[in-house]
């Protein structure tokens, strides 16, 4: 079987489409890979994020967000979608109508219930070598935000720590506790 390319992947998707298909697709190595949805805590936490994030970088107009289904064309000419990624203004002055051709300068995985770490990790890591300034592995089993960047040893996060990213975002802290989905209380759900 010969190796897929991105014009392939396109292909397979407008055919997914016109028969009421939507499913999200990656390329890595020539395969094309089927993305299962994520549970819906990490669907949460990823939205919680941009959210978060956004409130900090459309006001300074440092750049762009991007949710899981915002597809990237790596210079391995890979296909990849992280859960929530981030484009400096400077290297992305309009957002195309199509897949970005760049490496996202922010890289963000989160967990879902039938990811394992140890491929998140390596997934992390590849967008760091290939130029991402900074990348994060959330994972809401273990409470933990863990930040890497292509020099140092990763970074754990716990629960009364703050994240900070200040080469991309400065002044900006998140507490990570924020990032996890609210408890709501019976008096608090009377309306």
């Amino acid at each position: 079987m010969s190796l897929m390319t991105v014009k392939d992947l396109e292909k397979l998707q407008a055919i997914l489409s016109e028969n009421g298909h939507d499913y999200q697709l990656e390329l890595e190595n020539g395969k094309i890979i089927v993305m299962g949805p994520s549970d819906i805590v990490s669907s949460e936490i990823g939205a919680l994020l941009i959210r978060l994030l956004g409130n900090w970088v459309y006001p300074h107009r440092l750049g762009r967000l991007f949710d899981s289904a915002g597809g990237f064309i790596m210079p391995d000419t890979n296909l990849k979608a992280p859960d929530v990624s981030f484009v400096r203004a400077s290297r992305l002055l309009q957002t195309p109508r199509y897949f970005g051709q760049l490496v996202p300068d922010l890289v963000v995985e989160i967990k879902s219930q039938s990811d394992r770490i140890n491929t998140l990790e390596k997934k992390v890591k590849k967008f760091l070598e290939l130029g991402a300034v900074v990348g994060i592995l959330i994972d809401p089993d273990e409470s933990t935000v863990t930040v890497y960047r292509l020099t140092g040893e990763p970074i754990v996060l716990n629960n009364e720590d703050i994240l900070t990213i200040p080469e991309l975002f400065p002044g900006w802290e998140l507490p990570v506790s924020e990032l996890w989905p609210p408890i709501f209380t019976e008096e608090e759900t009377r309306i």
